[in-house]
């Protein structure tokens, strides 16, 4: 059905597409003229990143209008179904905390997506990418971007129609407005949810390192599982490590496991982001990082709702944007770190956010 409708709408002339500016569709259709003159011909340095399905170039509109363009690399059924399920749902959604849609374009065999461009980028380029060194996000805008995250998430599992499961959270997901807004992006992967449905099964989609382990093993999936991708993408917000790092030894270890036996001994200086350099506030941290172990809970019921997750970390005190608490910091993780936390995560399975790793 919406295969059916996009080919419909971009079969329109020029002229029918400006008479549709009257709002018969929530979106604009532009035409492939106006998205190469805005990109420069997708020129190489108008590249804002790459994803496993296309690449997202910066643009000006002649009208001055920044852009940005997602370009699909290859048209297959299976991206053109994404690229059909991403302006569905965009088209349906609007909360201040989802990324908006501007329009697209679709005709032989370019599709291409048009959004409203983030000047910060995303988180991941803040934690791990080239905007890390040049500015260390400060606690307060950590606490905006985890609140503005949830309550987007929260809108689409509670108050969208149909409810949605999106699928794919984490940092690279979560673009930074010019006031450093958290706009959730990329649904490429979302799934609409049945009214009375509680899960669905279907084939594993998402990133490494998020996926919830009843989903990553059985093909689950169910609003818990996009739970489960925040709560890790919490953790990194706090610590600035990657959801899986490499030992050495080739060993991988992923980030619950890691922060496990340090929650357990409360030791929330050897968590926080050593960038920071002490400046942040010790309770929100606390709470924060206590979230997200319930968040990866290795019992989906016992996991929160999004609804739940946006309570406890609004009244942890990040809404009010209080003063930064400077706390002393610990020494840097050294082996015994690594070494505790692997003594220690066989004495977890007792504890409600138990390492749930072990059941991939």
């Amino acid at each position: 059905m919406i295969k059916r409708c996009l080919c419909c709408i971009t079969g329109e002339s020029e002229a029918a597409r400006r008479s549709n500016d009257s709002h018969d569709y929530p979106w604009e259709i532009y035409t492939l003229k106006e998205l190469l003159h805005a990109t420069n011909n997708f020129n190489e340095s108008n590249k804002l990143g790459e994803g496993g399905f296309g690449t997202v170039y910066w643009g000006k509109t002649k009208k001055g209008v920044e852009i940005a363009v997602k370009r699909l690399k290859a048209m297959t059924a299976k991206a053109e179904m994404e690229f059909a399920i991403e302006v569905e749902i965009l088209g349906r959604v609007r909360h201040k905390n989802l990324l908006s849609l501007r329009g697209f374009y679709a005709g032989g065999d370019e599709r291409l997506i048009v959004y409203d461009y983030m000047p910060n980028h995303s988180l991941i380029s803040h934690l791990h990418g080239r905007h890390a060194a040049d500015r260390v996000l400060d606690w307060p805008l950590r606490m905006k971007i985890a609140i503005g995250a949830a309550e987007g998430l929260a809108y689409l599992h509670h108050e969208a129609s149909p409810h949605i499961i999106h699928r794919d959270i984490k940092a690279s997901n979560v673009l930074l407005d010019s006031d450093f807004t958290a706009k959730v992006a990329d649904f490429g992967f979302a799934k609409l949810v049945p009214d009375g449905v509680t899960h669905l099964t279907t084939r594993v989609k998402g990133t490494l390192g998020y996926l919830a382990p009843e989903y990553a093993m059985w093909g689950k999936v169910s609003e818990s599982c996009d739970v489960y991708s925040f709560g890790i993408l919490l953790l990194e917000t706090a610590t600035a490590r990657r959801p899986i790092e490499k030992l050495p030894g080739g060993v991988k270890r992923e980030i619950v496991q890691w922060a496990a036996p340090l929650v357990e001994k409360g030791r929330w200086d050897r968590l926080v982001d050593p960038r920071l350099a002490g400046r942040y506030d010790r309770d929100q941290l606390r709470n924060m990082v206590q979230l997200a172990m319930r968040c990866t809970d290795g019992d989906p019921e016992r996991r929160p709702t999004m609804r739940e997750v946006v309570e406890i970390l609004k009244s942890s005190g990040g809404a009010r944007r209080r003063e930064t608490e400077v706390v002393e910091v610990g020494e840097e993780e050294g082996e015994e770190g690594e070494e505790g936390g692997k003594r220690e995560a066989s004495q977890l399975k007792k504890k409600s956010w138990r390492v749930s790793s072990r059941m991939r």
